[in-house]
């Protein structure tokens, strides 16, 4: 049975590793209270799922900016330092949404403003982190480590949401939002305590603008050469950005399924609920050889389970329900921890896979890469998912209900295409590992 469970073994031989596990994962349960407590006071205030959805492009912009930059900082100075300084910005743009709230400051462009702000430093802080495993665990133990962190996060995207929004529901946002700045302390004590990680070899030349950005470049043509790490990327944008409802679940919990808040964050949660499962009983998984083939069929999966959840929405109908539907309320929860337990299993390889294949002088800059992909994908499907409900509703009453069954199908399609494009990822052997 022991073997069967998620492997402990990073935590145990490293404490600088285990300090980071529990800091990062008391912050990021916090962090989903703010995250779920945004979308809902954004809903709250405009009644508009696109509004909803837009606040994934005040997300994905800085990402992406400050993503790819940010990779290249931890590869040119001490990646301890460079987090340290991330964090600090974030836990003052958590705190700037916190001082709004009791200042009663119902302003949509201000949680814009501050979601850029925070953002922004997350993109430097996340890529800078995942630069900094490595160099904590042994190189065989990284499935291992990133099944842990995954573990985490999934925990926190369970836990969080359901939390946020009873909380929301209970005592307002200004309370979920002051959670948030106090757990963001462990991140921060975590970092604070690691010992200092210079690159092994940082990159030459200065640190002006133009050989940053130039540093950038010398990373993509890297991925450029690496199919099978690229390939990484190009599925799970596959499935983040084609098949991602959580711009919906204001939405539905208020005119579909009933609920209200409680209802949003029980949809956001069962995804977690899912991946938590899968993670736990993750030990096998160190095992397996044939990491693409898994990846490919993971992905599917995600989609299967979110075409399953439009499915259940476009029976259930527009009924604006006075009390929660639960056959509704359970139906999506089965299809959305399926989609859950798929996606934490492609977690569990993707980033291995690049660890790998990306020697030390260019791991930031490619974790910066696989940061852009992970947390911008979805945030460019929240903006996907909010448009193509807000045109659907022109045409239909069942909108919120198709968004997720096109999307769900888009990304099982997309698939079937990627893999037949890059048909060598199928043959990915772990011992052998070709990037």
């Amino acid at each position: 049975m022991a073997r069967l469970l998620v492997d402990i073994t990073p935590l145990r031989r490293s404490a600088a590793f285990r300090r980071l596990w529990w800091g990062q994962g008391v912050a990021a349960i916090g962090s989903q209270f703010t995250t779920m407590a945004v979308a809902l006071q954004i809903y709250a205030l405009t009644r508009s799922t696109f509004m909803v959805g837009l606040l994934g492009v005040f997300i994905l912009v800085p990402l992406v900016v400050m993503g790819l930059y940010g990779g290249s900082i931890a590869d040119r100075y001490d990646r301890r330092k460079v987090a340290l300084v991330a964090s600090s910005v974030m836990w003052v743009a958590t705190g700037g949404l916190a001082l709004s709230a009791w200042l009663q400051a119902d302003s949509v462009w201000l949680l814009y403003g501050l979601t850029v702000i925070y953002s922004a430093a997350a993109a430097v802080n996340d890529p800078t982190r995942g630069a900094i495993v490595p160099r904590l665990v042994d190189r065989t133990l990284l499935p291992a480590a990133n099944a842990l962190f995954a573990s985490m996060w999934t925990i926190a995207m369970m836990v969080g949401p359901v939390l946020g929004a009873v909380l929301v529901a209970g005592f307002g946002y200004k309370i979920a939002y002051t959670i948030d700045v106090i757990t963001f302390t462990a991140a921060f004590y975590s970092v604070w305590r690691l010992p200092s990680v210079l690159p092994e070899q940082a990159v030459g030349g200065g640190a002006g603008p133009t050989r940053v950005w130039r540093s950038v470049i010398d990373g993509f043509r890297f991925l450029g050469r690496r199919p099978n790490v690229r390939m990484t990327f190009f599925i799970d944008l596959a499935a983040m950005v084609l098949a991602q409802p959580i711009a919906l679940y204001p939405a539905v919990a208020q005119e579909m399924i009933g609920g209200g808040e409680a209802t949003a964050g029980w949809l956001a949660g069962f995804v977690a609920l899912g991946s938590v499962v899968a993670l736990i009983f993750s030990g096998p998984l160190g095992r397996v050889r044939r990491q693409g083939r898994v990846i490919i069929w993971m992905v599917a999966g995600w989609g299967l389970g979110i075409f399953g959840f439009g499915v259940v929405l476009v029976c259930v109908g527009r009924t604006s329900p006075d009390a929660v539907i639960l056959w509704a309320l359970l139906a999506s929860g089965v299809c959305l921890a399926f989609a859950g337990a798929c996606d934490a299993v492609s977690s569990v390889y993707r980033n291995p896979i690049l660890q790998v294949a990306t020697p030390d002088e260019l791991r930031g800059r490619l974790q910066g890469v696989f940061i852009v992909t992970v947390a911008g994908g979805p945030n460019l499907g929240r903006v996907l998912s909010g448009g193509l409900s807000r045109g659907l509703s022109a045409i239909s009453p069942l909108a919120l209900g198709l968004t997720p069954l096109i999307g769900g199908l888009a990304c099982i399609g997309a698939t079937v295409g990627l893999t037949r494009l890059t048909p060598e990822f199928l043959r990915y052997d772990a011992e052998n590992p070709t990037p």
